[in-house]
């Protein structure tokens, strides 16, 4: 009874804080996802910075997704928004996406981060982008590359083909997570 209690405190939490996420303004479509377009740069020009070999790693797979999360933890709940875009790298072709997270637990604070996922394949990359995505308690980090000789250094690896940077203000983050987080399409901009 507790657990469902703080999940639809936290639910409610991500809700609000989706509202009143700026990539949700009342901009039109082409503004948002020009929005979106720039935070997502930014986003990458930041993890070149700190892991430079993530740029060849970027560019010589299927695609990638940037996504820009703002999360808050009150107590016992805690939830979170953000907003990003995949890019199938053969096509070029755009997809603008949402993600939400749930949390439970003791914990106060606000934190900004920001995700980088890069897909090996192109049939990764599909079933994230076409069949959303969910972490939760079974998500793993991976400590080994394949034999990719560093090419994902600083990155984990989520699921096989698929490998997560996720960075902070100050940098990558020293623990990634992933539990109670979906990532869907986001049908107002596409």
């Amino acid at each position: 009874m507790l657990g469902r209690f703080l999940v639809s405190i936290a639910f409610a939490l991500s809700l609000t804080l989706l509202g009143s996420s700026p990539t949700f303004a009342k901009d039109s479509k082409e503004a948002q996802r020009a929005e979106v377009r720039k935070t997502s740069q930014k986003i990458l020009n930041q993890l070149y910075r700190v892991s430079p070999s993530a740029k060849g790693a970027v560019a010589s797979t299927a695609g990638y997704a940037v996504f820009s999360n703002f999360g808050m933890k009150l107590f016992l709940a805690g939830g979170g928004g953000g907003s990003g875009m995949a890019v199938n790298n053969a096509t070029k072709k755009e997809v603008f996406m949402k993600m939400v997270e749930v949390q439970a637990g003791l914990g106060f604070g606000v934190k900004k981060f920001s995700v980088v996922f890069i897909f090996e394949t192109e049939k990764a990359l599909n079933e994230f982008v076409n069949s959303g995505w969910e972490f939760g308690g079974q998500a793993t980090a991976a400590a080994t590359d394949g034999g990719r000789g560093g090419a994902y250094q600083g990155a984990v690896s989520v699921m096989p083909g698929v490998w997560m940077y996720q960075m902070t203000d100050k940098g990558l983050a020293l623990e990634l997570t992933g539990k109670g987080t979906k990532y869907y399409k986001n049908d107002d901009l596409n």
